[in-house]
């Protein structure tokens, strides 16, 4: 093993589709890589046809190679609850049996540790009445997927939204998982614009705004549940008055949606987390992908670089090496 690659450990996660569990994980800093594929069986080698027969004892899992000094292996376990039902015995939504069942993989002691942890945390969090039945098992051999399976959610987007739509698992995460909104909160702690903006799609004056010029090294959050959005490397002036970006931190935080309002056809960007309402996105941006992110200020908090490791963002700083 090359120096450069000691720094790295392996996490494995169950959750049924394996096609699901890709894209939450999927570029987030300290992420190598996302591998799709089989474990916990008594047979080498598996094929798909094999293993949803439910015979071969494998179940469908996500090999994820991290670096822990950069997004802890706590992290990647509050991501994972967040992507199932873990009161499901089985399977996961649409796909049933054994093969779809949940599961944690631990590498090392300390990994099934602080699993166990997390599972008690969970349980006793009240946020499920029914028991948490996913599985805390010593991984074994992992057997990487067939290439059509790898990273799917990139090969055939059109197919993915639908199976992830349809199989139950997006409406199941969007009721159970997604920040619950306390309007009181909300209006004692936003401005009146932050409030008009992201809880009733409005928006705020161009050129009169707190970012739209902001040359400052750092990050954008979500105003409303601080989860990251935007990066200042990717903003640039597209003389709009708004802050403009070439791209989102990871997509899989952000949400596009139809809006047809104000007499035109345009998208909307809302943030997946707290559902707030960001901005639009227009095909006229610079980047490689030729789109613009065009957001409001009084959806975002900026932090600064050097203010990441205080916020508890540390695995963000990475961008800016």
């Amino acid at each position: 093993m090359t120096e450069s690659n000691e720094r790295f450990e392996h996490a494995t996660f169950a959750g049924g589709c394996f096609w699901c569990m890709v894209k939450p994980f999927d570029e987030m800093p300290g992420i190598e890589k996302v591998v799709s594929g089989y474990t916990g069986g008594h047979i080498e080698n598996p094929t798909y046809e094999q293993v949803k027969s439910n015979t071969t004892g494998h179940r469908e899992a996500v090999q994820i190679t991290f670096d822990p000094n950069v997004f802890p292996y706590k992290k990647l376990l509050k991501l994972y609850w967040q992507q199932i039902d873990p009161t499901d015995p089985g399977g996961q939504f649409y796909d049933r049996g054994e093969s779809y069942k949940t599961a944690i993989y631990y590498h090392n002691e300390e990994q099934k540790e602080k699993a166990e942890a997390s599972k008690r945390e969970l349980e006793e969090s009240g946020r499920f009445q029914k028991p948490i039945v996913t599985d805390i098992i010593k991984a074994s051999a992992f057997y990487s997927a067939e290439d059509y399976h790898q990273g799917y959610y990139k090969k055939n987007p059109f197919h993915y939204n639908q199976f992830h739509k349809g199989s139950g698992r997006k409406d199941f995460i969007e009721t159970n998982w997604k920040a619950k909104k306390d309007e009181k909160e909300l209006r004692e702690r936003l401005t009146d614009m932050q409030y008009k903006v992201t809880q009733e799609n409005g928006t705020e004056p161009p050129f009169n705004n707190e970012f739209w010029n902001n040359e400052k090294e750092g990050i954008y959050v979500d105003v409303v549940s601080g989860e990251p959005l935007f990066s200042s490397k990717d903003q640039y002036d597209a003389g709009c008055g708004w802050p403009s970006f070439t791209k989102p931190i990871r997509l899989a935080q952000i949400e596009e949606k139809e809006d047809l309002g104000h007499g035109m056809i345009r998208t909307e960007v809302r943030s997946k987390e707290a559902d707030s309402h960001l901005g639009h996105v227009f095909p006229d941006g610079p980047g490689p992908k030729g789109v613009r992110y065009c957001i409001n200020s009084a959806a975002l908090r900026f932090i600064a670089k050097e203010d990441l490791d205080k916020e508890g963002l540390s695995e963000y700083k990475q961008l800016f090496d």
